[in-house]
C-alpha cells in the first residue's frame, strides 16, 4: 500500500451511510430551493456535493483544505459529475458569489474556536444567500461534548490488517463543552513496515438558545432546529442538532 495523507485515510473510514442521510435530509428540507445553486460550505472531500451532483443539483464546494479538494476533484471525475471546488475559510466569504442553498455538516462549526467565530461564520452565510434562502447545518450539542466523549474510544482494524485506526476523546477542561480528539492511523506500507498518521482535532459545543440567538443577530428570522435528521423535535439531551433557517 503507497503511502497515504490524513484526508484519505479519514475519508475511507468515514461512514457512508451518514451522507446518504445528509442527503435526504436535503433534498427534503432544501425545498424548494433544492434545484438552484447550492453551497456545500466545509464540504470537504466532496462525497455529499457528488450525491447531490447526481440529483441534477448544481453544487459548489468550499472548504479551507486542499488536500480535501483535491479528493472532491477525484470523486466527482470517477462519478462523472461536475463540482465547482473553492478553498475557502468560512469566516471569510467575500469572493463567493450568492448561493439559494447553502449547508454545512459534520459539525464542522463545531470546530471554530469560539462563540465570535460561529458568529462570523453565521453572517457570512447570511449574506450569501439570497432573497429567501435557506441555510441548512447541524452541530453536536453540549449533551455529547460533556456526556458522551469523555472517555470515548473507538478502534478499527481491516481484515487484512493492513489498515488500522484509534480514537481517543477527553475532556477539553480549558474550554466550557470542549473535547479534544486524538486520533491515529496505521497503514501498511510496500515494505509491510506501518507508517503512523496522528492529528489532534478540538471541537466545542454551544447550547441551543445560544446558537438560535447568534442565528437571529446574523439576521435569520425562520429557524427550525430538529434531531434524528429532522425527524424528531430537538432536546437538551440529543447528540446533535439539525438547523434549518430561512432568510
Amino acid at each position: 500500500m503507497i503511502y497515504q495523507s490524513f484526508a484519505q485515510l479519514y475519508d475511507q473510514l468515514f461512514d457512508q451511510e451518514l451522507y446518504k442521510r445528509w442527503l435526504d435530509f436535503t433534498l427534503k428540507q432544501g425545498q424548494p430551493v433544492i434545484s438552484s445553486k447550492c453551497l456545500d460550505l466545509a464540504g470537504g472531500a466532496g462525497r455529499l456535493a457528488v450525491m447531490l451532483a447526481q440529483k441534477q443539483v448544481n453544487v459548489t464546494v468550499a472548504d479551507f483544505s486542499s488536500e480535501m479538494l483535491s479528493l472532491a476533484r477525484q470523486h466527482a471525475d470517477e462519478a462523472g459529475v461536475e463540482l465547482e471546488l473553492i478553498e475557502a475559510d468560512m469566516r471569510e466569504l467575500n469572493r463567493l458569489p450568492k448561493y439559494d442553498l447553502i449547508t454545512c455538516y459534520a459539525d464542522s462549526l463545531n470546530y471554530l474556536e469560539d462563540g465570535s467565530a460561529v458568529q462570523v461564520t453565521f453572517r457570512q452565510v447570511y449574506e450569501h444567500l439570497t432573497a429567501n434562502g435557506i441555510f441548512l447545518f447541524d452541530m453536536i450539542s453540549p449533551y455529547k461534548t460533556d456526556i458522551v466523549y469523555p472517555g470515548y474510544m473507538y478502534n478499527y482494524e481491516d481484515d487484512n490488517h493492513q489498515r488500522a485506526f484509534m480514537w481517543r476523546s477527553f475532556m477539553d477542561d480549558d474550554v466550557e463543552h470542549g473535547v479534544i480528539h486524538d486520533l491515529t492511523f496505521f497503514n501498511q506500507l510496500n515494505d509491510g513496515k506501518y507508517q503512523r498518521v496522528s492529528e489532534t482535532h478540538f471541537e466545542r459545543a454551544y447550547s441551543m438558545s445560544e446558537l438560535e440567538d447568534s442565528l437571529k443577530i446574523a439576521g435569520f428570522r425562520q429557524i427550525e432546529i430538529s434531531s434524528d435528521f429532522g425527524q424528531k423535535k430537538a432536546t437538551d439531551e440529543d447528540e446533535r442538532w439539525f438547523f434549518k433557517c430561512r432568510k
